[in-house]
């Protein structure tokens, strides 16, 4: 796919998700396999009340940023908290997972490659606490 400017909008998009990976559906806004893009993975992240996303690591650093609700950040032994218009940056490598607050949670969140197909996700088997 040739690389070019483009626009995208939310909401008219597929929902991803899967059971394994918590309690959260997603939208993935750019990514190289469905848009003219390289180089750039970015989606919205959606999670009911006390939805999760169980304990995982990945190779590229990733960021979120909160849209709206709230969350704590689990990142290796640091715990984040996330509410609107801030942002948490996650190095490569490190074992992270999310809790949505009592309102939910909406997220922007991106990673420095291609396509999200490309990212292995390691589930670490840590459980929530």
């Amino acid at each position: 796919m040739t690389k070019e400017a483009f626009t995208v909008a939310y909401g008219g998009l597929p929902l991803e998700g899967e059971a394994r990976d918590g309690e959260l559906t997603w939208q993935t806004l750019i990514c190289a396999d469905r848009t003219p893009s390289g180089s750039l993975v970015v989606g919205v992240a959606e999670f009911p009340p006390g939805g999760h996303l169980k304990f995982h690591r990945h190779d590229p650093s990733e960021f979120y940023f909160c849209l709206g609700g709230s969350a704590v950040v689990h990142a290796d032994n640091k715990t984040m908290e996330l509410r609107p218009d801030v942002a948490a940056f996650i190095p490569g490598g490190t074992e992270h997972a999310i809790v949505a607050g009592p309102n939910g949670l909406k997220l922007l969140y991106g990673f420095a490659r291609d396509s999200f197909s490309s990212i292995e996700y390691d589930y670490t088997g840590r459980p929530l606490a």
